[in-house]
């Protein structure tokens, strides 16, 4: 007989049951700590609350007045909406027991008579029964490590927290004799005072603390519960980087369809890692930043593919609780990804240089021709090679000075940027180098294939001592020159929100636009953000745009310093610079 499958109707229904039970559950938790924080800060309404708590009243599952408690509460709320399976079990086992306690606390008369007692526990009963009826929707993993690590910190912290306490209550008594404790005691006062500020009714001679003090006590153990608490529910973040068998697949992925994405040769980055579909004809290569998986660009590889491997990456993304997000997606691309539930916002866009048509012919290429004709007259030249045909030496030289000439600490680059210079196995890649009159190399542009007759840019690095115009210089030597590599287009810097500058300078150009315009050029003066698009507008490309994928609006933040951090735009604390040697700086 073959197996009997659910009606479509009833599946539908139980799902529509299970999300209602999930955000309810979620919706819960953010009330009552919006309820607690404001209990923190409303003083009477706090005392309320905790008048209760001392009569013959109680409140619903984990209502409590105060700072830790809200805290508390909110991660909770934020873990649970990510659907963390450790959150869910936590939730559990707290509530389960506070509804088993309000149940036997109706049963007696000085708590039964008052209608507040039933009101708070049938809200815990039915908190209590959106998690069980929503258990599924729980279904995030987290890193195998967490309950060792939250151990650990947990243990570590509340020795190191304890002696600080201590310290400080050493320092700050203010009793007339303070001889009468001794350290044992003053670290039995701080460890209190660590766990409650209500401990009024205990008193140990020999020790008087201001109140400031036993405030900031009691806050240093609020930051440590937090601290195991993240470390309990954290994501994975170890994620398997490129084997040298998921290159070589990659690699023949890009020989057969490398010419539909320009940033496709990116996805080589390792410090990337790569989700197959089931046939193997398509990948999506991503990293997990701050519990967001960002993949870049296009999919790789065979387009029918492209779904099975978008799938795979959501649902990874789905059993581990990461925020799926796709930077720089062609219109091509971005349309598929949309099609499996995530909404585009248009970034930038990219240009590109389509040889054939390119002339500096006409006024508006004035400026480009009289940069050309400066630097030429000046004696610079350009040689312009394969990567496989420089001598090892020279590369050696070429490495160093890239290192030298890059203008910060912080090497940028994650959708647009190769993260390495002079691997052995990016022999096709396109090295341009400028020398002066003398013959020392002031400048080098880098580009990496873009399938069998395209060009993308890498890197861009340059002497600060030298003259002004260099770029221009190269990149109109390598078009001049292109005809001897086989290339017919090259894809230039990336110009994010180019249709602001460009539309909000217009006539008619409405206020909301102007008011984004002025910001951005506001913005401009630590980001290079007007400046690319200057800088790549003089060539008169093609302008193909280049989109954001998401799954939810309140992820933007989120997603927004997750991509931040993998660009280099900001930085999480790390080992020290020092400790590792970079070849890179962005291109973009």
């Amino acid at each position: 007989m073959g197996r009997v499958h659910p009606s479509p109707r009833r599946s539908t229904g139980l799902s529509q049951w299970r999300r209602r039970s999930y955000a309810f559950a979620v919706w819960y938790l953010r009330a009552v700590a919006f309820v607690d924080l404001l209990s923190a800060v409303w003083i009477s309404f706090g005392n309320d609350i905790r008048r209760h708590d001392d009569d013959e009243f109680f409140t619903p599952y984990l209502v409590t007045p105060g700072f830790f408690s809200g805290a508390f509460v909110l991660f909770l709320a934020i873990t649970m909406r990510r659907r963390k399976r450790a959150a869910w079990i936590l939730n559990l086992v707290l509530s389960g027991p506070a509804l088993v306690l309000s149940a036997v606390a109706l049963g007696l008369p000085e708590y039964r008579q008052h209608a507040q007692n039933w009101i708070a526990a049938l809200v815990t009963a039915l908190f209590v029964t959106a998690l069980l009826a929503g258990r599924r929707e729980f279904y995030a993993k987290g890193d195998r490590s967490n309950p060792k690590l939250a151990t650990a910190i947990a243990v570590g912290g509340l020795a190191v927290g304890s002696l600080l306490a201590a310290a400080m209550v050493t320092v700050t008594n203010t009793d007339p004799d303070p001889g009468r404790s001794d350290f044992l005691e003053r670290w039995h006062y701080g460890l209190l005072r660590m766990l409650s500020l209500a401990y009024d009714d205990i008193h140990f001679e020999g020790i008087t603390t201001p109140g400031w003090a036993e405030v900031l006590i009691n806050l240093m153990s609020t930051a440590l519960i937090l601290l195991v608490l993240y470390a309990a529910f954290r994501s994975r973040r170890a994620v398997d980087p490129l084997t040298e068998d998921d290159e070589e697949r990659l690699r023949a992925l890009l020989e057969q369809h490398g010419d539909r994405d320009s940033l496709g040769y990116f996805s080589l980055r390792r410090d990337k890692s790569v989700i197959w579909s089931p046939t193997h004809k398509s990948a999506v290569t991503y990293r997990v930043v701050g519990g967001v998986s960002l993949a870049s660009g296009d999919p790789i590889g065979d387009p029918e593919a492209w779904p099975g491997a978008i799938d795979r990456w959501l649902a990874q993304a789905r059993e581990h609780g990461w925020t799926p997000s796709v930077i720089g997606a062609s219109e091509e691309g971005g349309t598929v990804y949309a099609r499996h539930g995530l909404n585009a916002l248009e970034l930038g866009d990219e240009a590109i240089v389509d040889i054939g048509e390119f002339t500096l012919e006409g006024r508006a290429m004035r400026n480009v021709r009289q940069a050309h004709h400066r630097i030429e007259r000046a004696g610079y030249t350009v040689a312009v090679a394969r990567h496989q045909g420089l001598p090892p030496d020279e590369m050696d030289r070429l490495i160093e000075l890239a290192d030298d000439w890059r203008g910060g600490d912080t090497e940028r680059g994650f959708s647009m940027a190769l993260g390495r210079l002079g691997d052995p196995g990016d022999g096709r890649c396109v090295m341009l180098v400028c020398r002066d009159a003398d013959g020392l190399p002031r400048a080098l542009l880098s580009f990496v294939p873009w399938g069998t007759d395209g060009l993308s840019l890498d890197l861009m690095r340059r002497d600060h001592d030298a003259d002004n115009g260099l770029f221009e210089f190269m990149v109109l030597e390598l078009i001049r020159r292109a005809g001897d590599l086989g290339i017919r287009q090259l894809s230039l810097n990336f110009a994010m929100f180019r249709a602001v500058f460009e539309r909000g300078s217009r006539l008619g150009a409405g206020p909301v636009l102007r008011l984004w315009r002025s910001l951005l050029t506001f913005f401009s003066r630590w980001w290079q953000i007007e400046s690319l698009y200057r800088a790549n507008a003089k060539y008169r490309p093609v302008w193909e745009p280049r989109f954001l994928l998401y799954g939810q609006s309140t992820d933007l933040l989120r997603i927004g310093l997750a991509s931040a951090r993998a660009e280099g735009f900001l930085e999480a604390p790390g080992p020290p610079k020092w400790l590792h040697r970079a070849h890179l700086d962005t291109r973009r």
